[in-house]
């Protein structure tokens, strides 16, 4: 009888236990015997480090959910979508509103919600930025207060519309109102509302920002805030939240304020499933719900239960903090978590100890500024601006490689970089695509057309009738060795052909421009003429590298059969390149092998200058050139379906939406 493993949620933590599982399983063939299923009441996992971008319009909402059948395709876990109301430990059930799933070991990771420390008012009035229904409901409600402003005549009622309140100064806090601070630039210029009529406070008990960072990466993320036009007021308690108006008190000054938004950010705690069930466990709720757990990551009252992520209450032997409830903590115990089930349901291998190193953390202040601290967990370094972004973004794609790979990589770069607007990325917007595509359609029949007829006159030649490949490689060499040797030489006699450095060479007093060696690699830029008198089609580059060199003297200039088959190999994949590039059929492999080619001429005869074009313009319909008046308009999209229904495709998430 198989034995049954039951993840409760598929946030970070759960859905990286149940890959890291699964992965293991597969390798021991004991699919038969290990049943995972993982549960959540949605079918998509929310990335919610990026909530706040979503919210703050810089990106598609699309971008920060994964689906759950695209992150566990072809791998053995059942998920299912459902909300868990019960878990029944002594009879080892999981009970939800749709099915009760009966288990072995359970692990919780059902993940937080906010908190409001009984604040008045909070939960009925203010937004809050936990979950992605969360983000794209605020985002909404923004954009619609300065519609509303907009048309409003009445001084007072304007000012509440145009008044943000963002309660919290710790990460989520501060990187809301920063996205905040970006995006009523722009909402102040879509909807003609003057941009110093919109007021963004932050407000926080804490005496500064961020208080896991250090005091000095702190206060710049204060200067920061301040620049963008944000006010923060700390060491002030919320006391209420109303509709209409929020109230604060600041030592023994009360505060009263109209506003129609106010942000919670002000910390979490764990899910409710996860404190009734430190109830049922008789554990002690050691803070916000957290559950205590052994060195092994499973419960001290039940060792069939495990804990993860966010609801995990753990002390690192040395430490007297528990975890910070991150994502990197998130990481960590999923991969000891999965170690150590995979120990106990097959009955062998050592269980591991919890031993977590965390590398640091970063907030960024908007899109294009960022702070960091970053190292081992003994020396950390501290970075900002364009560096702290950086890392931010390679530790978000190292992250999403773990949960879908290729697939969620490409998307990332995309919505990051790609497609973004208004230069909200920490490179501005020299990534993001404006040129029309269709512009490219001209560069893209041309490059095809001159492919065609390089292989044209190939076959003239009479590439296919007898080898050419000894003349072709001896004439490129004797003209650089020439001007090598003594500067002074005529160029040599050429090879007919425009591809190569062989086909333009002219009398008179050849230029060595440059001859760089960089370990086994030289670099040569050779004129034909002198400098002065030379046009880009007697300027040839090379890059010599021996052991090509040595590769050809030896398996193919000897041989006149190879030499004919690498002659008629040359010239057919012209002719293919050129009529794919041309009809804009399978345009980006086409565009490669240009590349490729074009690499080999520059490796063996060099290449002129003037034909360089052809390199540049095979990069600039590389990705989606034919899409435009070509063939892969209709092509592409039928085989990206018949892709994504392949097993292991899917599996490796080798594709991208």
């Amino acid at each position: 009888m198989s034995k049954n493993v039951v993840i409760v949620g598929a946030g970070y933590a759960g859905i990286l236990t149940a890959k890291k599982l699964a992965r293991k399983i597969r390798k021991a063939r004991l699919q038969d015997e290990i049943k995972i299923t993982i549960i959540d009441r949605n079918p998509f996992h929310t990335m919610l480090t990026e909530l706040h971008e979503v919210a703050g319009g810089r990106v598609d909402e699309s971008s920060i959910k994964i689906g759950l059948d695209k992150v566990f395709a072809g791998r053995e876990v059942d998920v299912r979508m459902d909300t868990v109301r019960e878990i029944d430990f002594a009879r080892q059930v999981v009970r939800g509103s749709a099915a009760d799933y009966d288990y072995d070991y359970v692990v919780i990771a059902a993940g937080s919600k906010p908190t409001f420390f009984g604040t008045e008012g909070a939960a009925e009035h203010a937004f809050q930025l936990w979950s992605y229904d969360d983000a794209v409901q605020l985002k909404i409600h923004i954009e619609d207060m300065f519609r509303k402003a907009s048309r409003e005549t009445d001084p007072a009622v304007r000012r509440k519309l145009l008044t943000f309140y963002v309660v919290g100064a710790g990460f989520t806090g501060v990187e809301m109102a920063g996205e905040l601070a970006e995006f009523k630039h722009i909402l102040c210029e879509k909807f003609s509302v003057p941009l110093d009529e919109v007021r963004i406070i932050d407000v926080d008990m804490l005496q500064r920002t961020v208080p896991t960072l250090s005091e000095k990466q702190s206060l710049k993320v204060a200067k920061r805030l301040e620049k963008m036009g944000v006010v923060c007021i700390l060491e002030t308690n919320v006391i209420k939240i109303s509709q209409d108006s929020i109230d604060l008190q600041q030592g023994d000054q009360l505060m009263h304020d109209e506003t129609a938004t106010v942000i919670w950010a002000a910390g979490i705690q764990s899910a409710d499933i996860t404190r009734s069930c430190s109830e049922k466990l008789t554990a002690p709720d050691l803070g916000r719900g957290r559950i205590e757990v052994t060195e092994y990551l499973n419960s001290p009252c039940d060792d069939k239960v495990y804990i993860i992520g966010d609801n995990m209450f753990f002390v690192p032997e040395g430490e007297t903090r528990p975890v910070f409830q991150m994502v990197e903590n998130c990481e960590q115990s999923s991969a000891c978590c999965a170690n150590n089930l995979f120990a106990v349901l097959r009955g062998s291998g050592n269980l591991e100890k919890y031993r977590p190193k965390f590398h640091g953390c970063m907030v960024s202040i908007g899109s294009r500024y960022g702070v960091a601290e970053v190292g081992t967990d003994k020396t950390k370094i501290s970075l900002a601006s364009f560096f702290a972004m950086f890392v931010k973004h390679m530790i978000n794609i190292v992250y999403y490689i773990q949960v879908q790979g290729w697939n969620k990589v490409v998307s990332y770069i995309k919505h990051e970089f790609f497609t973004i607007r208004h230069q909200r990325s920490f490179v501005g917007g020299h990534f993001s695509n404006r040129t029309p595509s269709f512009l490219l359609l001209p560069l893209r029949v041309w490059l095809g057309l001159v492919w065609v007829y390089e292989a044209v006159m190939k076959i003239v030649d009479g590439w296919f009738d007898e080898p050419k490949l000894t003349k072709f490689f001896n004439d490129a060499r004797s003209w650089y060795d020439s001007i090598l040797g003594t500067i002074t030489t005529s160029a040599a006699a050429a090879a007919d052909t425009t591809s190569s450095a062989t086909g333009n060479a002219s009398e008179g007093a050849g230029q060595l421009l440059f001859n760089i060696r960089i370990l086994f690699l030289r670099f040569q830029l050779i004129a034909g003429k002198a400098l002065e008198d030379s046009t880009l089609n007697d300027i040839a580059f090379r890059l010599n590298i021996p052991f090509v060199d040595r590769m050809i003297d030896k398996f193919i200039l000897p041989y006149p059969g190879m030499q004919l088959f690498f002659q008629i190999a040359i010239v057919v994949a012209e002719l293919l390149v050129g009529f794919s590039i041309m009809g804009g059929l399978f345009t980006t492999l086409g565009s490669g092998v240009s590349l490729i080619l074009q690499l080999m001429f520059v490796m063996t005869t060099g290449l002129y200058l003037g034909t360089f074009w052809m390199i540049f313009a095979a990069i600039a319909v590389l990705i989606g050139g034919g899409r435009t008046f070509g063939l892969d308009y209709y092509a592409m999209p039928a085989l990206k379906k018949l892709w994504q229904k392949v097993r292991w495709a899917r599996k490796w998430y080798l594709y991208h939406d």
